[in-house]
Order: structure tokens, then C-alpha cells, then sequence
């Protein structure tokens, strides 16, 4: 199986990490995620409106649209590169990742420290940010409730991808 190393910008040294394609591995199935695919059929353009939308107090709303959004555009920077999870679980809650979300995932970027990643851990695929420190790398969750994992250097483990949106329902 063909596989990439990339290196993860630490503290002191650079640390490689294997990575391989969802495809192209198999993880046992994790309680706390679902991989979707991506794929581009059809253009979502829809309006995008210039004007900014006020949190606080009503204000009146400009009655034109400025320009389209394409959604696919906005959201997927690298579609070939571009994979969606669903997360079951409630070990980000504090990154605001709740259970039901999709999370948008790009594997052309390189994971720095304390990006949030979608990692497989003997077996296990996991979402959880991403800590470098000192010579120690460790899956970080985002809950009190949940413990952190340091990664030994002989485990295997490997970084699908970093989390570049969250989508879920207001």
C-alpha cells in the first residue's frame, strides 16, 4: 500500500507521521465518526448578501443580493483532497463539535500543532486536536470528561486529515 509522510511542525524536532487514504485502509469501525465522500455534481450558488448581519440589536437588511456563493467553493478548498465525517459523540463539545455535526476535512493540508484531525489509532478513527510538546505527541479532546492520549512512538497511528469547517444545525 502506497503511503505519504508528511511532518508535523513540533516543539524541538519535526515529527513524521505515516498517511494513508481512507480508501486504501480500513479502520475498525468507531463509534464516534462516519466517513462521507465528496463529490462535486452540481453548483450550489446561492444568494450572499455583502451586508453584515448585526447579533445584537435588528437593524434594516439591504433589499439586494451583491453577489452568488457557491457553497462547494466556500467550503471545499481542495475537492480532490476533500472528505466529510459525521460525529458521533461529545468528546469536542468545547471545540463546538457536537454529536450529528459534519465535519469537512482536508488531507492536503498539513497538521500543525494543535490542529483539530480525524487520526486512526490502532485501528480506531477519532476526531481530536492535534498537541505537540516537548518530545511528546498526544490526541487532545475537547470534553473534561474524556482523557487525553499520548501517542507512543511505535504506535500505530496515522493523520487522515485536518478539520477545516464544522457544520451542524443552529
Amino acid at each position: 500500500m502506497p503511503q505519504n509522510t508528511s511532518s508535523r511542525p513540533g516543539d524541538a524536532e519535526t515529527v513524521k507521521v505515516k498517511r494513508t487514504s481512507p480508501a486504501n485502509q480500513a479502520p475498525r469501525p468507531a463509534p464516534g465518526l462516519e466517513i462521507l465522500g465528496f463529490e462535486k455534481t452540481v453548483e450550489l450558488r446561492l444568494p450572499l448578501f455583502l451586508a453584515t448581519v448585526p447579533a445584537g440589536f435588528p437593524s434594516p437588511a439591504d433589499d439586494y443580493v451583491d453577489q452568488k456563493l457557491d457553497l462547494n467553493d466556500y467550503l471545499v478548498g481542495n475537492p480532490a483532497a476533500t472528505f466529510f465525517v459525521r460525529v458521533h459523540g461529545e468528546s469536542m463539545i468545547q471545540a463546538n463539535i457536537r454529536s450529528g455535526d459534519i465535519l469537512i476535512v482536508d488531507r492536503s493540508l498539513t497538521p500543525k500543532n494543535k490542529s483539530i484531525v480525524i487520526a486512526v489509532l490502532n485501528g480506531e478513527l477519532t476526531v481530536k486536536r492535534l498537541e505537540k510538546t516537548k518530545n511528546r505527541l498526544r490526541l487532545v479532546p475537547e470534553n473534561p470528561d474524556f482523557p487525553t492520549t499520548d501517542i507512543p512512538p511505535d504506535a500505530d497511528f496515522d493523520i487522515w486529515g485536518v478539520v477545516t469547517y464544522v457544520i451542524h444545525k443552529a
